[in-house]
């Protein structure tokens, strides 16, 4: 079943390049997208199920055997990360297709989305399962390239120049990354990851030291660890919230599989455990208190993002394989949760008209299943049991236990801290946006009064839906030109016979004019609003996901102790990739 492993890069390729001959055919764009995620999930499954029955699976590119040729490896942790991701690519794409991300309007900006999402699926998946340090190089150019254009899609101020600072941040870690390849290339001669973990322990500590802490720098600004990470809360929130999703969910992970790959086989010596673990500290901290400090949910989002790679850290760092599979598992827990929670941003914004939580209100009543579908996934992000961010946390805290040092039981506290808040930045969340009524204040002349932090930086926001108290039709006020006075008129989103059914594009969405008065009652929250169906289906079935961890959290948390107890020795590895070569 080794044919199976290049399907995962291949099959996303070939579909882009079928998606991008159809530029003046979405739907054939939309259907080719989607089988072709489709494919990479059965083939992900599939190998997830052969690789925990069999051992680990190679193939060797082209019949070179290593390391002359480029070898791909998929053993139990990337099958698990590769069956977990392509699983919300997927969720994520069938989202924005309900959102109308790329409409029938012929702009090139819309029609090289299905394309770029696709190239963007390719790399992910192909950093998962590549054997040499160069391969996974490449994977990570394919990311930045396509990561570059779905992050300005649009081609607004606010987001080329987030998308500025997105784009320069990962080229200094790709340059630092690759200048990391040449000198283990020049200290081992080779880049084939099973072999470098062979001759690793023959170089000088010092060459060893600074090959580490190199390629550790360069995985640490890909996952958005502290002091690294200071380019994310700008660059994700301004994108569309299905491309902010599938970043959050994805994106920092591949940089936190890097981490453990490298932790576990190139040096598996505790040479930087100690740096790991305060890194680790540091990262939840100040990730969470800068959530704390944030008036805009998808800011909010990005710093939580950033607190809770922190945890993952902390399980890499306790050089364990107790602590590795706690951080396997909350790795697969993080990438279902930040990825719901982005994607229920995304219908906040599109029933309030903002991300603000000033300006957010009234939402319980407005959308009483939005509701639900916030409140489920930030318990679990906040480490409610009987959820599976409670159960990775328990793991990890037990791991820190086990280990004993002062430094482990400091990552305890500091990952009770983080917890702690933030569960309370996302219930404050929920009582601005949801409980309380819209301010009036905020209705009547909304982001005039303070003004935002970073708001150049936020992305242009929808209009707020109202409903007609008559017809019962949903109904969005009509634009007023820049600078006009007096009241607007509510304007029916399409006629009587059928409320809102597509997303408008979120690329093109404007932000609402202020009203002159608040009497006009355009901050009272409306009665009712009805989402697009496809738009909650997905969304629900994404909180469903992550309600899923829990259930299945016992066999799922055995797969990670598994995946864990292989990577203890790096001769399994080692053995797999090289065999009779070595």
């Amino acid at each position: 079943m080794t044919w199976l492993v290049p399907l995962l890069v291949l099959v996303p390729l070939l579909g882009a390049a079928g998606a991008l001959g159809l530029l003046r055919h979405q739907k054939l764009q939309r259907a080719i997208t989607v089988v072709a995620l489709g494919v990479a999930l059965a083939v992900a499954v599939t190998l997830m199920v052969l690789v925990d029955q069999h051992g680990t699976i190679v193939v060797q590119v082209g019949g070179w055997d290593a390391p002359y040729g480029i070898s791909l490896v998929v053993d139990r942790l990337s099958a698990l990360l590769l069956t977990v991701s392509a699983s919300v690519l997927l969720v994520v794409l069938l989202f924005s297709i309900g959102q109308g991300l790329a409409p029938d309007d012929g702009e090139a900006p819309v029609t090289i989305y299905y394309p770029t999402y696709l190239v963007l699926a390719a790399g992910v998946l192909d950093s998962f399962i590549a054997g040499d340090l160069f391969n996974l190089y490449v994977a990570f150019e394919m990311l930045l390239v396509a990561s570059y254009v779905l992050i300005t899609l649009g081609g607004s101020e606010q987001r080329v120049r987030a998308g500025t600072t997105y784009i320069v941040t990962s080229l200094i870690a790709s340059a630092i990354f690759l200048a990391a390849i040449g000198l283990v290339y020049g200290a081992t001669g080779t880049v084939n990851i099973a072999q470098i973990s062979e001759r690793m322990a023959a170089l000088p500590e010092h060459v060893q030291l600074l090959l580490h802490t190199m390629l550790l720098i360069g995985f640490g600004i890909k996952a958005a660890v502290f002091p690294l990470a200071f380019w994310l809360p700008d660059s994700y929130p301004t994108a569309p919230a299905p491309v902010t999703a599938v970043f959050a969910g994805l994106l920092t992970k591949v940089g936190i599989y890097a981490i453990i790959r490298l932790e576990t086989i190139i040096f598996p010596r505790p040479q930087l455990n100690t740096a790991l673990l305060i890194v680790a500290i540091l990262t939840m901290v100040v990730g969470v208190l800068g959530a704390v400090s944030q008036t805009d949910v998808k800011r909010l989002l990005s710093f939580t993002l950033i607190s809770h790679i922190g945890f993952m850290v902390m399980g890499v760092g306790l050089g364990s394989v107790v602590g590795t599979a706690a951080a396997v598992f909350y790795t697969v827990h993080h990438i279902v949760v930040q990825t719901t929670l982005f994607l229920v941003s995304g219908l906040m914004e599109r029933v309030g008209g903002t991300t603000s939580t000033r300006s957010l209100g009234g939402l319980l009543k407005a959308a009483p299943l939005l509701a639900a579908l916030y409140l489920v996934p930030a318990f679990n992000l906040g480490g409610i049991p009987p959820f599976s961010g409670f159960i990775g946390k328990l793991g990890l805290f037990r791991a820190a236990a086990i280990d004993g040092s002062p430094l482990a039981y400091a990552t305890i506290a500091a990952g009770v801290v983080t917890s702690l808040l933030t569960l309370y930045a996302l219930m404050r969340v929920w009582d601005a946006a949801f409980w309380r009524p819209k301010p009036a204040a905020e209705a009547a002349a909304p982001h005039a009064s303070v003004a935002e932090p970073h708001e150049h930086l936020r992305s242009p926001e929808p209009a707020p839906l109202t409903v007609s108290e008559e017809s019962g039709d949903v109904q969005r006020p009509a634009a007023l030109p820049d600078g006009a006075a007096g009241s607007r008129s509510a304007a029916p989103v399409s006629g009587g016979a059928a409320p809102v059914t597509e997303a408008p594009d979120v690329t093109r969405a404007s932000r609402p004019a202020a009203p002159a008065t608040a009497q006009e009652g355009i901050g009272d929250a409306p009665e009712k609003v009805r989402l697009p169906r496809m738009l909650v289906g997905v969304t629900t079935v994404a909180v469903l996901g992550s309600v899923a961890l829990t259930v299945v959290a016992g066999p799922l948390y055995g797969y990670a102790t598994r995946a864990a107890e292989s990577l203890e020795s790096p001769d399994r590895y080692v053995q797999a990739v090289l065999g009779g070569t070595r």
